[in-house]
């Protein structure tokens, strides 16, 4: 029977049924060991106690009574990320896309604001924003856009990772009212910077009068060892986005703003019908409560250490893998040649892993992973890239 539903994830040969902590199981009852994590959605892993606590008393409660009234939840959530992150303000919505469109107004307004008729943007090559028009147009990747000109226009592109190539632009380019950036690049293949990266653009966007947007929707929640990536570096940008982990699997995407930002969006500037539900809040207030009642972002540093200490200690002296990098539970294996098969391997081993950029395994496990199941995974991937030597 021909499928209902439109073909834009190709063959799906696995129908997962249901989960618990780090495991799922197919419908035909097969166990595989969850190391993507709804791509990097399930921190707290799956049927965790206090998320579905929370999801079904709220159902109990409210679902849902748009942002015509007040919602308990939604102001509660927004406090506890304003203090979380040190920005003021939050808008949410339903995903990181959303969150991205928000912060993309948000730069608009900023440089109408200084007197520039088309402000731009800049963003990097080989971002990943969202797939909207806006948020497709930002993403620096052809494959993304191809079929969906014309592009949104507004956004400069520059290399990741490269300073030189942002102070060019400045130099060159009055237009520009924002820079947009992921801190570790995802879906591009986990593409660390320098460690210094966000501090020196920091200063630039300051020195400018840019506003520094980071896109947190990958990095966010604990992924990275903080709470947010940006913590690591000691600075506070002015427009934050978030969202896959936020919800552990219920839709949710927040936009935070700084003093710089704060009060840029007025009433009738932006909204969501959805957007901050109550569901979806009690849900987020669950997660966040577990992460740092149970120091999960402290837990995945540690773990990430882990993780790439002993595939670094598995993989260095194999020719085909070229580098072994990332934050946190946030980690690449990069190989020497595209490796899309080796999702359907590691799945035969059992084992759920992504493959990004083409030529990069990417391991995005639950943050609630333990050590012995760390040790399960290197020893799949180890077999999986040995075979692949020639």
């Amino acid at each position: 029977m021909t499928s209902a539903l439109m073909n834009t994830y190709g063959v799906r040969k696995i129908c997962l049924d249901r989960g618990e902590g780090a495991w799922v199981w197919d419908t035909q009852g097969k166990k595989y060991l969850d190391a993507l994590s709804g791509i990097a959605v399930c921190g707290l892993g799956h049927a965790h106690p206090k998320v579905t606590a929370a999801i079904t008393e709220q159902a109990g409660k409210l679902v849902h009574c748009s942002n015509f009234y007040g919602i308990a939840p939604q102001q509660k959530l927004a406090e506890k990320l304003r203090d979380i992150s040190g920005m003021s303000k939050v808008f949410f919505g339903n995903s990181g896309a959303e969150a991205n469109e928000a912060a993309i107004k948000i730069a608009r307004l900023h440089g109408h604001g200084k007197g520039i008729d088309r402000p731009n943007i800049i963003v990097m090559n080989n971002a990943f924003h969202g797939r909207t028009l806006a948020t497709l147009s930002a993403t620096g990747n052809r494959k993304v856009q191809a079929g969906f000109e014309p592009l949104v226009d507004g956004f400069v592109r520059a290399p990741f990772n490269d300073l030189e190539a942002l102070e060019n632009i400045a130099s060159n380019n009055n237009n520009v009212a924002a820079v947009l950036v992921e801190p570790i690049q995802g879906e591009g293949g986990v593409n660390v910077p320098a460690p210094d990266y966000l501090n020196a653009l920091s200063a630039l966007c300051e020195q400018h009068d840019w506003l520094l947007m980071l896109d947190e929707i990958q990095t966010g929640n604990g992924r990275t060892g903080k709470y947010f990536n940006f913590q690591h570096s000691g600075i506070t940008p002015d427009v934050l986005t978030t969202a896959k982990g936020l919800g552990n699997g219920m839709p949710i995407g927040a936009c935070l703003a700084g003093e710089k930002a704060a009060e840029l969006m007025q009433p009738g500037s932006h909204g969501s019908t959805f957007g901050g539900n109550p569901l979806a809040c009690q849900t987020a207030l669950a997660v966040v409560d577990t992460l740092l009642e149970q120091s999960l972002c402290e837990q995945a540093a540690a773990l990430g250490d882990y993780l790439l200490s002993r595939l670094r200690e598995e993989l260095t002296e194999l020719e085909n893998v070229t580098d072994i990098r990332g934050q946190g539970l946030m980690v690449g294996v990069e190989l020497n040649r595209d490796c899309p098969e080796l999702v359907d391997k590691a799945a035969e081993a059992g084992v759920l892993i992504n493959v990004a950029a083409g030529s990069v395994i990417r391991l995005l496990p639950p943050l609630i992973i333990t050590r012995e199941q760390l040790d399960r995974l290197v020893g799949v991937l180890v077999d999986l890239i040995k075979a692949q030597t020639p």
